[in-house]
């Protein structure tokens, strides 16, 4: 299973330059707190950043298990905001990307 042996943890240039660190810390917590040791991982994950009541949503999305998780925080919504976020892990090393920078 993904995301067992972390080793080093990074964000992308497309990341660090489109979200403020809070928001990228936002998702080491996700991962951290909600979703290691209680749903499996593949070594990609997905989350889209959408806006809910003018505040900042982070939603999950696992299509092959099904599984749909939208976590709420209050932080304010911005529209400028990438849609779309992965964390890949690649043997222990994890890295934020922007779906165009995974390949």
């Amino acid at each position: 299973m993904a995301f067992n042996n972390t080793k080093e943890r990074y964000a992308s240039f497309g990341v660090a330059t489109s979200l403020p660190h809070e928001i990228i810390d936002i998702f080491w917590e996700l991962l951290d707190h909600y979703l290691k040791n209680v749903v499996p991982l593949d070594t990609l994950l997905t989350f889209q950043l959408i806006k809910h009541q003018g505040k900042l949503s982070f939603a999950y999305q696992d299509s092959k298990r099904e599984l749909f998780i939208i976590f709420d925080y209050n932080t304010p919504y911005d529209p400028f905001y990438p849609e779309t976020v992965n964390i890949v892990d690649d043997h222990g090393i994890e890295t934020i990307l922007l779906p165009h920078e995974l390949n």
